[in-house]
């Protein structure tokens, strides 16, 4: 994950990334604003707010992470694979916006928990069940409709929560989430043209894009089932369920679909992906995605 030729200058730091004035080579604002720097949070105030625990804060960041991490991966995956070439490049720049979110998120949530584990070690040297991750995001890709309801659902409950988050007590967690909004709503603009798309499109298309949304469906509940964590951070996601579900179903109807009535998926004991309990899906990513770490320890790059 970490870009180690990379050099950080004193004004090449992370508050400047998550300011809406960050100049780029050729003055312009950085588009994928947590990729290419040694440190993802260099010159930020990392102290703990007072009343915030850290292990708490950490293990909330690491989900947040985890999230965006390994959806990161699957919309990678596409790289060859899509429709169209501008279909590719447009996925793997959203892969690029959630990597980046990765990387902070990850890196601060081994400061606050006080391990002083890095991004590196986090994303690269974890088994399966220590990820915690919703298991939306593990999902295979399937086809592109699959692709384009996976992004849809997650886009516009993340977009949610970040602006809820973006006030925050914690101020890194905060800037994180008031930067992250942006692209979430980027990507949920990117998702919801091309369910508009398919759906509106050939009957072959909304057949589709249809099955896509019923396969993906049953996940979306455990974005709004909260943990024991997050309510101790004063975070409770049940509070997104109203307006994610509405405007879900305003994009879902314009595009002459239906709201899928499927059931959430099962948990396993009570338990899901933020316990460290997942699809079967997971475990061959983290081996794509950990392989030359673990096959060249300690190597940089």
């Amino acid at each position: 994950m970490t870009d180690r030729t990379s050099t950080a200058a004193d004004d090449d730091h992370v508050y400047l990334t998550l300011s809406d004035a960050a100049p780029g080579p050729e003055g312009e604002a950085r588009w994928a604003y947590g990729t290419g720097f040694a440190d993802p949070l260099l010159g930020v105030d990392t102290a703990l707010p007072s009343g915030i625990d850290g292990a708490d804060l950490g293990a909330y960041c690491l989900m947040l992470g985890d999230d965006a991490l390994i959806l990161a991966q699957r919309l990678t995956e596409w790289c060859t694979r899509a429709p169209e070439l501008e279909e590719e490049v447009a996925l793997a720049n959203l892969g690029l916006d959630l990597l980046g979110q990765a990387r902070q998120l990850l890196t601060r949530a081994g400061q606050a928990d006080g391990t002083g584990r890095t991004e590196d070690e986090y994303a690269y040297w974890r088994e399966e069940h220590e990820f915690r991750n919703v298991r939306l995001v593990e999902t295979p890709n399937g086809d592109f409709a699959h692709c384009v309801a996976r992004l849809l659902l997650f886009a516009t409950a993340r977009h949610e929560l970040y602006r809820l988050l973006a006030d925050h007590t914690d101020p890194v967690l905060a800037a994180i989430a008031a930067r992250g909004v942006k692209e979430l709503a980027y990507h949920r603009e990117y998702a919801t043209a091309w369910t508009l798309r398919l759906g509106d499109g050939t009957e072959h298309s909304a057949q589709r894009m249809q099955a896509a949304l019923e396969a993906v469906w049953p996940l979306l509940d455990e974005l709004f089932t909260p943990h024991a964590v997050e309510l101790r951070l004063g975070v409770d996601p049940a509070r997104l369920r109203e307006p994610v579900l509405r405007e879900l179903g305003a994009v879902i109807a314009e595009a002459g679909l239906d709201v899928p009535q499927t059931a959430p998926l099962a948990y396993v004991g009570g338990r899901a992906g933020r316990d460290g309990v997942h699809t079967e899906a997971l475990g061959p990513l983290l081996a794509e995605l950990q392989v030359v770490a673990r096959a060249h320890p300690g190597a940089t790059w």
